[in-house]
């Protein structure tokens, strides 16, 4: 029997690392045709790895955007179409509507390139808009909670905050503060690391980045203890307005009043809390403090989860415009009304004269615009 030469086996056991090495080639190649754009990243590249959020993240993002999209424009079409928003609360719901809206047109972009090689600048750019959004409903909810004590608390005082022009002015320096203050995120370097070419995905911070983050939760720290402070002193003059048997009417209004009052601090809590508990932690093993690997793994994947819930708030907020905004509430429950008259017209259309349907149609639209326009 021939046994086979040495240099036979010597071929076929480099024979792997010359295919592997084609491969590297041709995927390195500039003339190649493989699609840099389309690699999804696994675990021969990145050291922390998605696992299960790969289809939990953007099967949820796109919940949130369809919702939120719907929602919001039609929170926006209201606030400014209608002509009864003039109050220092409606200049804050419709920025918060506007913050909302812009935030969930950065989640096409994340839905996309999630787990994936993507532009460097698009990726950091559709990164800080999205934090910008997301700190600006943070600040337009505290301001909102603001206007809600002024208004319970101190009902007989009138402060500068409470005008509407303040008001304007208030919401246009907010929206400058967050600018300004994510600009230093734009010039971070980007790193060597494969997997520093992965959008949306676990990258190392330096130092000066770190602090900035740890900063900036320690400051949403801040407005929360506002937030117990103002809401605290609103449940004790709850308690002492509908103290003893009161009658039904007061009980319902005593009930309206604790949903419109806690609603905010709820879907704060919710959706913002969470997400800067985890923050620290995360933080610091971008950092490399926190060095072990499972450390990483596990703060990576709660980190993800945690800002998926931050991105749901752009649907729960319209919750907040229908019990505070008269106008809103007005509008949505006209529009419902309105749905229900168009479905039972059409559904008796051939019983009806064709004028008649006509002119039904036609007062629907009526009532929907006098809604809209008037908040009445």
């Amino acid at each position: 029997m021939l046994k086979p030469s040495n240099d036979s086996v010597l071929v076929s056991s480099n024979e792997p690392s010359s295919t592997s090495s084609s491969v590297s080639e041709r995927m390195s190649s500039p003339n190649s045709s493989v699609d840099n754009s389309s690699i999804v990243y696994t675990n021969t590249t990145c050291e922390i790895q998605d696992q299960f959020l790969s289809l939990v993240l953007p099967a949820s993002y796109s919940v949130i955007f369809i919702i939120g999209l719907l929602s919001n424009t039609v929170a926006l079409c209201v606030f400014f179409f209608s002509k009864k928003t003039n109050s220092s609360i409606s200049v804050y719901m419709k920025n918060l509507a506007i913050a909302d809206f812009l935030l969930v047109l950065c989640l096409p972009c994340r839905i996309y390139y999630h787990n994936r090689h993507g532009p460097y600048l698009l990726c950091k750019t559709v990164g800080v808009f999205f934090y910008i959004n997301m700190y600006a409903s943070i600040l337009f909810l505290s301001l909102i909670s603001m206007d809600r004590y002024l208004k319970i608390i101190k009902p007989v005082w009138v402060y500068k905050i409470q005008k509407v022009e303040w008001s304007q002015r208030t919401t246009r320096a907010m929206w400058i503060i967050l600018v300004c203050g994510m600009l230093p995120f734009f010039f971070e370097n980007k790193g060597t690391q494969p997997c520093d070419d992965v959008c949306f995905h676990f990258h190392k911070k330096s130092l000066v980045g770190g602090i900035i983050n740890l900063i900036v939760v320690g400051f949403f720290y801040f407005l929360s203890l506002i937030f117990l402070g103002f809401y605290g002193k609103i449940a004790m003059k709850l308690k002492k307005m509908f103290l003893g048997n009161a009658p039904q009417k007061a009980k319902s209004r005593k009930t309206s009043a604790i949903i419109k009052t806690f609603l905010v601090p709820v879907i704060f809590t919710l959706c913002f809390m969470p997400y800067h508990v985890v923050r620290v932690p995360y933080v610091l093993s971008q950092m490399n403090i926190i060095q072990e690997l499972n450390s990483k793994q596990t703060l990576h994947i709660l980190n993800e989860l945690v800002l998926c819930l931050s991105a749901l708030n752009s649907c729960l907020d319209p919750i907040i415009y229908f019990f505070l905004s008269c106008t809103f509430r007005k509008t949505i429950l006209c529009a419902i009304q309105g749905f229900h008259l168009f479905h039972n017209a059409n559904s008796r259309v051939s019983k009806i004269d064709h004028f008649k349907n006509k002119n039904t149609i036609y007062h629907m639209y009526l009532t929907f615009y006098c809604y809209v326009t008037r908040g009445k």
